[in-house]
């Protein structure tokens, strides 16, 4: 158990592992679609287990960061309504979702994906519920841990081990890149997360205000949301 206590104490622990939960959840239906092709009886499991899985890891990650919150020194929520940062991030967020949503290309999709599709759910109310979980999980919870991991954490220890003691938005050429492309490797369309990257990244150099970035992500997931919602592009889902 003091060994449990000492890994949660460490000054990483907070950043890294609301990000391993969600990874995990992704990577058990993962294992579950292919375990599908050798064994019958997973085959309805795999069809619904994202449906089931997305909002228990939604779920479960929000109550970790909740009670984490604390030591997200960091992050200063009240320097995000700044009429420059709130203009920056608002900008930054809509110009990703618009690259998103128009580099859907086969060369920069690691693998066809038929997405989230909630009205193939029949009852109303746990429609509803689904498309709730889905757009709060993406507008609120993702761009929180995502950019505690990468914006907070990965880009500071490429520069440091002792990431703590590295300024939030200190720019280095390594850090840049590397974190930026192992972002865009981190998601479906790729070459698009590597702009994502980039951009997300460019916020909390000129900025220096980690919840700048976060509220920039927020706006590029709320406008896919929305986008997905009217027009049926499941696969960005």
């Amino acid at each position: 158990m003091s060994r449990i206590s000492d890994t949660i104490q460490k000054t990483w622990f907070p950043r890294v592992f609301p990000f391993l939960l969600f990874i995990a959840f992704i990577a058990l239906e993962r294992l579950i679609d292919f375990l599908s092709h050798y064994y019958a009886p997973m085959v309805t499991v795999a069809e619904y287990d994202s449906y089931i899985f997305y909002p228990v890891k939604t779920v479960l990650v929000a109550i970790v960061l909740l009670s984490l919150w604390n030591r997200y020194t960091e992050i200063d929520m009240r320097r995000v309504f700044s009429g420059k940062n709130l203009l920056i991030g608002f900008v930054a967020g809509a110009v990703v979702f618009v690259l998103w949503i128009n580099m859907d290309r086969e060369f920069a999709t690691m693998s066809k994906s038929e997405g989230l599709n909630p009205f193939i759910i029949d009852n109303p109310l746990l429609l509803y519920l689904m498309i709730s979980f889905r757009l709060f999980g993406a507008t609120v919870v993702v761009p929180v841990f995502e950019e505690i991991f990468w914006r907070s954490f990965v880009i500071r220890y490429i520069i440091s081990p002792r990431f703590e003691d590295v300024p939030v938005g200190k720019f280095t050429w390594p850090s840049f890149m590397i974190s930026s492309i192992l972002f865009g490797l981190e998601h479906n369309l790729w070459l698009a997360g590597i702009i994502a990257g980039v951009l997300y990244s460019m916020v909390l150099y000129r900025t220096k205000d980690l919840g700048t970035v976060i509220f920039a992500h927020a706006v590029t997931n709320l406008f896919l949301g929305i986008y997905v919602l009217s027009t049926g592009s499941w696969q960005f889902w």
